[in-house]
């Protein structure tokens, strides 16, 4: 079974990993997932598998293959959602890690070597960008480059503020503990009113998820406890054509409901 796996692995790293646009290498890294790519592509595909021939047993073919192509789809829902939420976790302990790196200035370290201490002390998903910034400068990077690529893997642009700031210093001199001080506090002052807008829009974006699972939880119940009244819908043309407008109404609506509740400040 472990050669056989093996096997599956390096084919589809050989062949199509590298041309894979549903997964890359990096969108499992910012994930915050310690999985190769040809790793994930198997784990989906026995998933798909697995899935379409369950849903084949309780609800016949049509059912069958509908699960088998929506399981990469709710692949890369999972993904993305790993991404955001390890995004706002290192935002959420940004103002936190500023502090740590403006005490170790204080206290008479030099700036790589307080970034190394953030990179033992801190929690995840920091103490892995800051170890990374760390290996990279040590490698020979400049400390710049390597703060601005953590900034854009991340999408912080708080963190990218820091980054400028950190450089302004290298250039002009000053103090730049209470320097960091400053940005952690505008940045702590941010993230309070970020958390009020989430709290306000949190209504909003609760009856956008009913509205968009409502259609969907219904033809799920409708095809186990009446399959012959679903089964209308796929035995003629007329019915397939309004199930393709009713996905794509849901489409839409899902979309222009995701606009209203997102809120940039």
């Amino acid at each position: 079974m472990t050669q056989a796996t093996t096997t599956a692995v390096s084919f589809i790293d050989q062949g199509v990993g590298k041309k894979a646009k549903f997964v890359t290498a990096d969108s499992l890294e910012q994930a915050g997932l310690r999985l190769k790519q040809a790793d994930f592509i198997l784990f989906v595909a026995c998933a798909a598998v697995t899935v379409g021939v369950v849903g084949f047993i309780l609800g016949g073919i049509i059912f069958g293959l509908l699960l088998l192509a929506a399981t990469p789809f709710a692949a890369k829902i999972w993904l993305a959602f790993l991404t955001a939420r390890r995004r706002a976790k290192f935002a959420s302990q940004l103002g936190e890690t500023l502090q740590m790196m403006a005490g170790g200035l204080r206290a008479g370290h030099s700036l790589l070597r307080s970034i190394d201490a953030v990179s033992q002390e801190a929690d995840a998903p920091t103490s892995e960008e800051f170890a990374r910034i760390v290996t990279e400068t040590r490698l020979g990077r400049d400390l710049k480059e390597s703060m601005a690529d953590a900034a854009l893997r991340l999408k912080s642009e708080d963190f990218d503020w820091t980054g400028q700031a950190i450089e302004i210093h290298r250039e002009v001199g000053g103090d730049l503990a209470d320097v960091l001080d400053h940005v952690g506090e505008t940045i702590r002052e941010r993230s309070e009113i970020k958390g009020q807008v989430q709290a306000l829009s949190a209504e909003g974006k609760l009856s956008a998820y009913i509205l968009i699972a409502l259609p969907i939880g219904m033809f799920v119940y409708l095809n186990f406890a009446n399959p012959g009244y679903i089964g209308t819908l796929f035995a003629s043309l007329l019915g397939w054509g309004m199930v393709v407008f009713a996905v794509i109404q849901l489409v839409i609506g899902s979309f222009w409901l995701s606009r209203v509740v997102k809120i940039k400040f």
